[in-house]
């Protein structure tokens, strides 16, 4: 009986995995943003624009945010007034709603890096 070792060096595929889940991670932020950029309240279009996603892929970290004096206000006051398909929570409804598109973007990074 013939006898085999393998000896296995996970850290080229344990770096490739991270690497790729950082990109995963700015590709989902950025679905998010598009998601809630369709939600977010418009008068002049100033809040909508003001939406960014900044990464730290080397982390794995996203972050999608609005950067308006009043952006927390449009998004946690409930009773204003919004054009019709516009909201308050329109990044915090977006995020519990795309989390499993979110996931599978990651995923399909991961996936694609490890084929290659």
């Amino acid at each position: 009986m013939s006898r085999a070792r393998l000896r296995w060096n996970s850290q080229p595929v344990n770096r490739a995995a991270a690497t790729a889940a950082g990109r995963g991670a700015r590709l989902a932020a950025e679905h998010l943003l598009g998601v809630s950029r369709d939600r977010v309240p418009i008068e002049e279009g100033t809040l909508e624009r003001s939406g960014t996603v900044t990464a730290d892929e080397a982390n794995g970290a996203a972050v999608v945010s609005y950067d308006t004096p009043y952006a927390v206000r449009q998004h946690e006051d409930m009773t204003l007034d919004h054009d019709a398909g516009r909201t308050a929570k329109y990044l915090e409804d977006p995020f519990d709603e795309e989390q499993q598109a979110m996931q599978e973007i990651i995923a399909a990074q991961v996936r694609r890096a490890l084929r290659g």
